[in-house]
């Protein structure tokens, strides 16, 4: 977890441990690149929240969410905050999870499949604890 607080770094694998049914299920199904080979983090920190599941390169955040986070304020400042980084928010209820795993990943699969790669690239190693920069895929218009 690059540049995050040591504090939010051991809230988001406390909650790793401490997952809820719904978020296991999920997880079970979404891990190891299992949905057209994008890979899923659980229980990411991003600008001061934690995010169930993300998709970095396509920059999509999954939240599973019980009825306490029904008409949320704080959830829609939330949402709004990531939004503002170029984020898309995909939340399903813990009983849609639970009762509708094949609609849910259906959901997840089709916005996957519409969301491009982030214009932002994460660093990658090179070597020695060096990175650069991946640039993005340019396409010939020939």
């Amino acid at each position: 977890m690059r540049g995050h607080s040591d504090k939010s770094i051991r809230l988001a694998r406390r909650l790793r441990v401490d997952q809820t049914d719904a978020e296991t299920v999920l997880w079970n199904r979404i891990r190891g690149r299992r949905i057209d080979g994008n890979k899923f983090v659980r229980q990411e920190p991003i600008i001061g929240y934690i995010c169930d599941f993300v998709c970095r390169e396509k920059r999509i955040v999954i939240e599973v969410d019980g009825g306490q986070h029904n008409e949320s304020a704080a959830d829609a400042i939330r949402d709004e905050r990531l939004r503002e980084k170029g984020y898309k928010i995909l939340r399903f209820w813990n009983n849609d999870v639970l009762g509708n795993i094949e609609g849910v990943l259906t959901i997840i699969q089709t916005e996957l499949a519409e969301a491009s790669p982030s214009p932002h690239p994460l660093p990658v190693r090179t070597g020695r604890g060096s990175e650069r920069a991946v640039p993005p895929l340019r396409l010939c218009a020939w």
